[in-house]
């Protein structure tokens, strides 16, 4: 077979690839991949063989070649992202000419569609490493979750990485009210109950509100106490496609909805008081947890009582330990102050949360 084997093509300026290259010239074919294309948000570049433009056929981040059109492009330079579709399900012929073209996929359609939508929009977006996803959970009401959720959000995007803070409680009280921005204009948690399949990371990230140089999925002020599972799904990959980090604030309660959030997560952390009573309530959090979850963690919060600190309370619950939450002294005024948790660069929980991202960051190959 001849032809060598190139690079993958770069990115295109702005964190934006360009369109799939169609090589077909099969019409019913062609508006079937067009249809596909449109509903993933990508404008394809069509052609009946290989481009006679320099870089045309190694620079498309993604190339669909018709099953009609094999022959044309046999002998072109090997690449990666080479897709063979065809319809014949019992052609077992488009096997040996997916191998004669390089191709790494063979797709019959219509199966085949909700996939290649999937793979076209993830070129359309230019997807890259997906973002670290972080969820805070309290081992008691009160324990401190939505504040430290809020903290390390608010440090992640003064670090510079793109946030997206996600409030998965909807009895919480709303963490755009956290964060003072209850009025700001964006969509909240019920626009997206309807969602099914893919959700684009950017209309996403576009169309919540941005508060403190961070985007914040919330509650509005309505009845809706649930978001479906699917919706659920589809929002949290389209905000990790987005890379960065995300930051989630989870109830105690486990139904479908969270077990869906608890499935994308990449580390979880229970907030836990250092008291007694609230060792042995998040004993039975973190054994619901730990069923979706593997990577669970605790952080505590002090003061300690006689003969506890924050490691015997790690070893109590049998998990790692992320460290001793501090108390940021502005949250103890009796209005709350007008700040977001984790606004002072220099106060102990925003040094606090650097140090957990910066631990995290490496742990996950990011650094």
């Amino acid at each position: 077979m001849a032809g060598a084997v190139t690079h993958d093509p770069p990115p295109a300026a702005g964190g934006r690839q360009g369109g799939p290259l169609i090589v077909t010239e099969d019409s019913e074919l062609l508006d079937d991949l067009l249809r596909l294309c449109a509903a993933a948000g990508a404008t394809p570049e069509v052609h009946h063989g290989v481009p006679d433009r320099r870089g045309g056929w190694e620079g498309a981040p993604l190339v669909l070649v018709g099953d009609d059109a094999a022959r044309r492009v046999r002998g072109s330079a090997r690449r990666r992202g080479v897709v063979l579709v065809g319809r014949d399900q019992d052609d077992s012929g488009v096997w040996r000419r997916a191998v004669e073209i390089g191709a790494e996929h063979v797709l019959m359609l219509p199966d085949g569609e909700q996939w290649l939508v999937d793979r076209i929009a993830d070129v359309a977006e230019g997807v890259g490493r997906p973002a670290l996803t972080v969820g805070v959970i309290g081992g008691r009401g009160g324990a401190g979750a939505s504040t430290l959720a809020c903290a390390l959000a608010v440090t992640s995007a003064r670090e510079g990485l793109r946030t997206l803070l996600v409030d998965a409680d909807p009895l919480g009280g709303g963490l755009d009210v956290l964060l003072g921005g209850e009025t700001a204009d964006g969509l909240r948690w019920p626009a997206f109950a309807s969602s099914r399949g893919r959700v684009g990371g950017s209309a996403l990230e576009e169309s919540l509100p941005e508060l403190h140089s961070l985007r914040v999925l919330s509650w509005d002020r309505g009845d809706r106490i649930a978001v479906p599972p699917q919706a659920v799904r589809s929002v949290l990959a389209a905000a990790r496609r987005r890379g960065g980090t995300v930051v989630v604030d989870l109830p105690r309660r486990i139904d479908d909805g969270v077990a869906e959030v608890l499935s994308q997560l990449d580390v979880g952390v229970l907030v836990v008081p250092a008291e007694l009573r609230a060792v042995a309530a998040a004993g039975r959090v973190a054994s619901a947890v730990g069923m979706v979850l593997r990577d669970l963690r605790v952080a505590v919060r002090g003061p300690y009582p006689p003969g506890l600190d924050d490691r015997e309370v790690a070893r109590l619950l049998g998990l790692p330990l992320v460290g001793e939450v501090p108390v940021e002294p502005q949250l103890l005024r009796p209005d709350g102050g007008t700040a977001p948790p984790g606004a002072a660069p220099r106060g102990p929980l925003a040094r606090f949360c650097k140090e957990f991202w910066e631990r995290a960051l490496v742990e996950a190959g990011a650094a």
